[in-house]
Parts: structure tokens; C-alpha cells; sequence
């Protein structure tokens, strides 16, 4: 996916209508890369989502720090726009950014969080749970250290 943040909060601005909105999200959605099966395995697999939805943690080591690449995947339209969403607003950022980031804020300032419906709420904060983890999970691992 090449959208950025910044990018897909512009486009939600100059889109007034919910019709609009779900059709970008569904069209953010289809611009996620496919997930290999091979990372369709249960370990990636996000619990408390009532579609199928997984996400894969890579972390690199960029100047000396750590940083979190997600990609990920939803067998659902709309689901898998939320999933483009929240990687894109998670993917790229150290551990302690992450834990720092608050979608909540920008599902408010997109006026997302009035029109999902309970069960995606809950499975978008599924997902955020699970990011939040393995941040924290990449942050108390053993450091990475620069080739010498």
C-alpha cells in the first residue's frame, strides 16, 4: 500500500457524503497487497473480530532503532479497509510511537467512530490491541545492534 496517513485524512475531508467514505475505505482496502497464505496462519490471526482479519508484525532496524512494519489482510470489503487504515497509521514507527498513537483521535477527526457499527468498533480495537502488543512485545526484546 503507498497511501500514507496525511493522504487518506485529506481524501475523507473532501469527501462529504458516507457513501463516499465507505467506498474510499473499500477502495483502501483493495490497495492493501494480498497476504501470502502462508502468513494467514493463526498466530497473525486477530481474535475478537468477527471477520476473518491478520496482521504481520515485521520489525527492521533502521539507523540504530526499531521500527514496525504491518501488513495484513480481511476476507470482508469494509474490514479490510479498516485494516489499510490502521496500517497505515501504525506501519513505519518505532515501538514507543506506537504505544504512543491514539486511532481513536483520528477516527473521530475522519468521523469514522459514529458510523461503524458496534462489532467493527470492536474488532478495529482488536487489531489496535494487537499492534499495541507486539510493540510492546519488540520493545522488551534483546536490542538489535548495528553490523559492525
Amino acid at each position: 500500500m503507498t497511501t500514507n496517513i496525511e493522504e487518506i485524512i485529506e481524501n475523507f475531508a473532501y469527501l462529504d457524503e458516507w457513501d463516499d467514505r465507505y467506498r474510499y475505505l473499500i477502495e483502501l482496502g483493495k490497495s492493501l497487497d494480498t497476504l501470502p497464505e502462508s502468513a494467514r496462519i493463526e498466530a497473525n490471526r486477530v481474535m475478537g473480530c468477527a471477520s476473518q482479519v491478520w496482521v504481520k508484525t515485521d520489525i527492521s532496524n533502521i539507523n540504530g532503532q526499531r521500527i514496525l512494519t504491518f501488513s495484513g489482510d480481511s476476507d470482508a470489503f469494509i474490514v479490510k479497509g479498516l485494516v489499510a487504515l490502521t496500517l497505515a497509521l501504525y506501519s513505519g514507527h518505532t515501538p514507543a510511537e506506537i504505544k504512543d498513537i491514539e486511532a481513536s483521535t483520528l477516527f473521530q477527526k475522519i468521523g469514522l467512530s459514529d458510523h461503524l457499527t458496534p462489532q467493527r468498533s470492536n474488532g478495529v480495537r482488536s487489531m489496535i490491541e494487537r499492534i499495541k502488543r507486539d510493540a510492546s512485545a519488540a520493545e522488551l526484546s534483546n536490542p538489535i545492534t548495528q553490523p559492525s
